[in-house]
């Protein structure tokens, strides 16, 4: 496998296993640092799903910049959206559990912003990637079996379709590892533009 275009040193602004696993598997090579960004439960209503996903990269990779002036950022944040509503980490079981069924049988999209910054230039670039998920209908029994595994904690929408027993989604329309939380796709192509 040919070593992908990337800047170096790269640094990668996430607590997220799956994020660094996805890089690694990809070929990228990195450093990990994490974000001091603390995420907010809510949206401004005034605030669009997009730029609010956006928004939350860029103040996490720029929560770092002082300790890595030299260096390129990436930083991404990933949300699930339901009828215009941002649905992000569930705060707990009880949260997760009204999210699953509001999600139940229903078509939402997850949207990652993407950041990639470079402090000592000020240079930067937000993106973001967005992919349809259809939802099985769900019953209360199927949706307590899957809070008991824990596995919901920390993922926007309450569900982490790199989960190999995930028993919820039908459908992914559009990027999968953009729903894991780092659209690769899109990332390749923004590292691409980066070092031209």
């Amino acid at each position: 496998m040919s070593t992908p275009i990337q800047p170096e040193p790269l640094v990668l602004a996430s607590e997220s296993p799956r994020r660094a696993e996805l890089l690694r598997d990809a070929g990228y090579r990195f450093d990990i640092a994490k974000p001091i960004l603390a995420e907010p439960h809510w949206v401004h209503p005034n605030v669009s799903p997009l730029m609010h996903v956006e928004s939350l990269a860029y103040f996490k990779a720029s929560g770092i910049a002082g300790d890595h002036a030299g260096k390129t950022i990436l930083a991404a944040d990933t949300i699930a959206v339901l009828d215009g509503r941002v649905i992000g980490k569930p705060e707990d079981r009880d949260d997760a559990r009204d999210i699953l069924r509001r999600l139940s049988g229903t078509s939402h999209s997850v949207i990652t912003g993407v950041a990639i910054l470079h402090p000592a230039s000020g240079r930067r670039m937000l993106q973001h990637n967005i992919s349809m998920i259809l939802v099985r209908q769900l019953d209360d029994a199927m949706i307590d079996r899957y809070l008991d595994t824990g596995k919901w904690q920390g993922k926007a929408g309450a569900y982490g379709i790199q989960d190999q027993d995930d028993p919820f989604v039908e459908k992914v329309s559009g990027s999968f590892t953009n729903v894991v939380g780092l659209p690769l796709e899109m990332l390749v192509q923004m590292f691409e533009h980066w070092e031209q």
